[in-house]
């Protein structure tokens, strides 16, 4: 072959791979094994924090979702009071379909015990109301708590 130089084909000699046949450079192509494993791996942990990222995300809004639902669940059963639970001593408790246990209390009170007006004409009712459920974690709770006047007491 004339006109051809003959260059070292030897990779190991720090020169880039020759080819013979048709007198190119050869180029080497793709990534080492190694490099393909510490790839996949940077990805599978950013993909794993990811997803710790987004479950956390998800649990709270689902946790916030549920306190929403307890604490309009807990000032409705503020409103029941004087309509459909009569403004007197006692309470009422139930269960609603999603598993939030509600409890409204009404306890008669003197304003004087209170520190407020002295004796008032007027009986006074410290009303409380509270919803519980159940996670993972434990019990959660939210309590609501009012202070209502009563009608005025007939004398006689």
């Amino acid at each position: 072959m004339i006109g051809i130089p003959a260059f070292p084909t030897r990779h190991s000699s720090g020169l880039a791979p020759f080819s013979e046949s048709t007198g190119h450079k050869l180029v080497e192509q793709g990534f080492s094994l190694l490099e393909v494993l510490v790839a996949f791996t940077i990805l599978a942990l950013s993909l794993g924090v990811l997803m710790q990222i987004f479950s956390q995300a998800l649990n709270a809004a689902s946790l916030s979702g549920t306190y929403g639902r307890a604490t309009a669940l807990a000032e409705a059963g503020l409103d029941l009071v004087g309509i459909d639970i009569p403004l007197e001593s006692g309470f009422r408790g139930g269960e609603t379909e999603d598993g939030l246990q509600w409890r409204v209390q009404v306890s008669e009170v003197s304003l004087a015990d209170l520190h407020l007006l002295g004796d008032a004409p007027l009986p006074a009712y410290l009303i409380s109301s509270e919803v519980a459920w159940e996670t993972a974690r434990g019990t959660r709770h939210v309590s609501l708590v009012t202070l209502r006047l009563g009608n005025a007491v007939p004398e006689g």
